[in-house]
């Protein structure tokens, strides 16, 4: 299931292009749950790109520095060894 959230959202449609209207303050949240496929491939020469699929199809990309990717998975080794969630 992929839930989508737009704030302060107004774009303008017009003989089939999309134009940002109003301010530029529009934020976005995205939640993804039952994902059935995760992977991680390169994406460009600095970057590792996450991919995440639910059920349905709907995808989520996130492109990470080889840094940022460290820190994820330091924190996912240390949930394995204190959490509950890994027993």
């Amino acid at each position: 299931m992929l839930a989508l959230t737009l704030e302060d959202f107004m774009v303008e449609v017009n003989d089939g292009s999309i134009k940002n209207v109003g301010p530029t303050n529009k934020s976005a949240e995205v939640k993804m749950f039952d994902v059935e496929t995760a992977e991680a491939r390169e994406f460009g020469d600095k970057r590792v790109k996450l991919v995440f699929e639910d059920e349905d199809g709907s995808e989520i990309q996130v492109s990470l520095f080889p840094d940022d990717v460290r820190k994820l998975v330091d924190d996912i080794e240390t949930m394995e060894e204190e959490s509950p969630v890994f027993e």
